[in-house]
């Protein structure tokens, strides 16, 4: 079989490889693995950005979607023929966090390999009404959105929720606000993703590049009051102006570092005298996954798909595309 592999950091470093197909073991699966969707993550990992320390060869993107093809002695909870997607931390079955767990793509092998072995535990049936680059874009962009969304105090009809950006995660928690019955405001330098974004249910629309200070915007937007939750994707460079842009008791889900680690200009007592909740979310375990899931069939939610490449020879060229930022929605890779 044919997989993925980086022997040294840097994406001009990715080799397509001939390996010898695995075989499952007791209590594990063989999955013929169809497509795959790229995060922000895929790319730092690539990069040696992510962590350096990782060790190599490794085959990266944590987040795809297969056909269960073989089974292992001792498996219980799935037939062949069933389309299946990886969590995204092995052995985070529910709760905050198992202690050995790692995520796939770094440091435990990813799923760019024509055939993958899992433990059946680690895999969530796919939702009928989704093609597999579709089911692609769950476990990490999906799950993250949902726990950022629902996995705090959790967002109720008229809450008031400001997102920032328009990428995957971006797009996955704006379809979950709006399901919830949230006002919604939504951030980008770009007016056409804006736009889009619009056309998708978000009431409030917000050019951080013609706007510096947006976070007064967005609380102004909301009442002069602020948003009850902020999905901070943005990092270093957005911290501050989303705490301007919560409200007093309101919640920042701090999800991603985009604009990079170190926030700049933090100033501590806004935080505490106005009683902010700031709360870390690293995508989440299969219970959160599964329970996306039974909304997702039943509403028939689908993911934005920018762009579909086909082929794993072509990785190299959708992982460029991603490192441009212009795309609207996840970027995939359907196999040959």
């Amino acid at each position: 079989m044919k997989q993925i592999e980086l022997s040294k950091w840097g994406i001009e470093n990715l080799k397509l490889a001939d390996v010898e197909r695995p075989e499952p073991g007791p209590g594990q699966v063989l999955v013929r693995m169809e497509a795959v969707t790229l995060n922000f993550r895929d790319l730092l990992v690539v990069q040696g950005l992510y962590n350096p320390k990782m060790p190599l060869p490794l085959i990266p993107v944590s987040d795809g979607a297969g056909t269960i093809v073989a089974t292992g002695p001792e498996t219980m909870k799935f037939d062949e023929g069933t389309r299946v997607m990886p969590i995204h931390v092995s052995g985070w079955t529910a709760g905050r966090g198992e202690p050995n767990g790692a995520p796939r793509g770094g440091p435990n092998p990813g799923v760019l390999a024509e055939y993958a072995v899992f433990d059946e535990r680690d895999l969530v049936v796919a939702p009928e009404h989704l093609s597999a680059v579709e089911a692609a874009a769950l476990p990490c962009a999906g799950v993250t959105a949902w726990n950022g969304i629902f996995g705090g105090r959790g967002v109720t009809p008229g809450a008031r929720v400001l997102i920032l950006g328009t990428g995957g995660v971006g797009l996955f928690a704006l379809q979950f606000a709006k399901l919830a019955g949230a006002e919604v405001a939504i951030t980008s330098k770009d007016d056409e993703k804006l736009i889009k974004a619009k056309e998708m249910g978000a009431d409030h629309l917000v050019n951080y590049l013609d706007n510096p200070d947006w976070g007064v915007t967005a609380r102004d937007i909301f009442g002069g009051d602020g948003a009850d939750l902020v999905i901070e994707l943005g990092g270093g460079r957005t911290m501050s102006q989303s705490l301007r842009a919560v409200r007093r008791g309101g919640e920042v889900a701090m999800i991603g570092s985009v604009t990079g680690a170190e926030v700049e200009r933090l100033n501590l007592p806004p935080i505490f005298m106005r009683n902010v909740t700031m709360r870390g979310v690293a995508v989440g375990s299969r219970e959160l996954f599964e329970e996306m899931i039974k909304a997702i069939a039943h509403h028939r939610i689908a993911p934005v798909m920018n762009k579909t490449y086909r082929g794993l020879a072509s990785f190299s060229d959708s992982l460029e595309a991603l490192s441009k930022g212009e795309h609207f929605g996840k970027i995939g890779l359907l196999f040959d």
